[in-house]
């Protein structure tokens, strides 16, 4: 057997089909948001403006996160010793476990080290538990809920993305007596559409399902307090278990879900994801409190990010780029394929300092290869128009417009 010659196939395909992954190396700037230092290539650190980051809000530079991290890694140092069952659940932990609670409303919350873990450590465990469970999952789920579902052992059913009509001919096929979960996502961070809510809730309801919702893309950005689209649409108390991530619009790092202190307390108990690994640092989860805190006092961050989206779509439909519609902060412009979107995100670096990676398959359908924007609230009308216009070069320069 030519073990090597085995892995020099597999990644030979990924060049082939050019959806080979190039990481770049960046160093974001203290203070300067969206405003970082770019390592790759031979001539230094280069400048550049960064589009692609899910630090939505920016609030991994925000002044209280840093102060609060600071001041937990000089009174506490900086890991937290175990797992939470042996010497890692400090006060920062059990805190934020309530804030986020309390955030979405539910009497308790758990977390994990990422959002990944926590969508596979829950749905595998929670359908284990449920004799015979059916889970029925939106087509553009995440590969943390398709890993978890298929941990799980259980049978799943897989309904068109946002068809509710589809998804109760699934649901009314089953056994009434058969325990079911609906898994599915608030904002799909892909093509930027919302999850109708309530319409599935009204399923659940009606076929006796439990609702997993996964709010990743959503929380700290949408609702009063950035409790999510569940909050911002009054629809968190018609979902039995919320997940979301702090490593996004929160701008740290960890996972959690949001649950009644029954589920909490199962996971707690069953999930080996939880249960046997170290917990976040509580210089992390130190972090995370204060921008869960701020986040609940403030939308001057969300109002920014929002309107900084909307005109970016506009930049590009005035200049005839191919938006593709969203109704969220997630601005997709669609090239359909793999080698032309890699070369465009490259003239970007090279020529213009943008930084915006391409997106393929799996991550997305084959075809339907694109560049994703995540404008922030500090993104500048004059860094969209130089955004923009660099675009509008690249296209022509490519051909492109003939293309499509």
């Amino acid at each position: 057997m030519n073990y090597n010659q085995i892995f020099d196939q597999a990644i030979d395909r990924l060049h082939s089909e050019g959806r080979y992954r190039v990481f770049i190396e960046i160093m974001r700037n203290k203070g300067a948001y969206p405003n970082a230092r770019c390592f790759h290539g031979h001539n230094g650190p280069k400048p550049i403006t960064v589009w692609c980051s899910n630090d939505y809000l920016a609030m991994g530079q925000h002044p209280k996160v840093i102060s609060a991290m600071e001041d937990a890694l000089h009174d506490v140092g900086a890991g937290s010793g175990g797992t939470r069952n042996i010497g890692g659940n400090t006060h920062f932990h059990v805190q934020l476990e309530n804030e986020l609670a309390d955030l979405h409303g539910k009497e308790g919350a758990l977390l994990f080290t990422s959002g990944y873990v926590s969508n596979d450590a829950t749905l595998s465990t929670l359908a284990k538990l449920l004799p015979g469970c059916v889970i029925f999952s939106d087509s553009l789920n995440h590969a943390s809920m398709i890993a978890g579902i298929r941990n799980s052992g259980c049978e799943k059913r897989v309904f068109n993305h946002n068809d509710v009509v589809h998804l109760e001919q699934l649901l009314a096929a089953e056994d009434p007596e058969t325990p079911k979960l609906i898994a599915f996502e608030s904002v799909y961070s892909m093509d930027g559409d919302i999850a109708p809510i309530h319409a599935i809730c009204d399923l659940a309801e009606k076929y006796n399902a439990l609702t997993y919702i996964d709010e990743v893309h959503a929380v700290g950005m949408y609702g009063k307090r950035g409790g999510g689209i569940s909050e911002r649409d009054e629809a968190a108390h018609r979902i039995d278990i919320i997940e979301g991530t702090l490593g996004k619009a929160f701008g740290v790092m960890g996972g959690y879900v949001a649950a009644d202190r029954k589920i909490i307390d199962v996971i707690r108990s069953y999930a080996p994801g939880f249960i046997f690994t170290t917990s976040l640092s509580p210089v992390l989860v130190a972090g995370v409190l204060a921008s869960v805190r701020h986040l609940k006092e403030s939308s001057v961050e969300r109002d920014a990010q929002h309107a900084n989206a909307a005109a970016l779509k506009k930049h590009f439909r005035d200049a005839g780029l191919p938006v593709m519609e969203s109704t969220t902060h997630i601005v997709p412009l669609m090239v359909g394929d793999p080698v032309r979107a890699k070369r465009i995100s490259d003239i970007l670096l090279a020529e213009y300092g943008v930084y915006v990676q391409p997106i393929n398959f799996p991550t997305v359908p084959r075809g339907t290869e694109r560049l994703r924007f995540t404008p922030g609230p500090a993104h500048t009308n004059e860094m969209m128009t130089e955004l923009t216009k660099a675009l509008v070069e690249i296209w022509d320069r490519l051909d492109l417009r003939q293309a499509a």
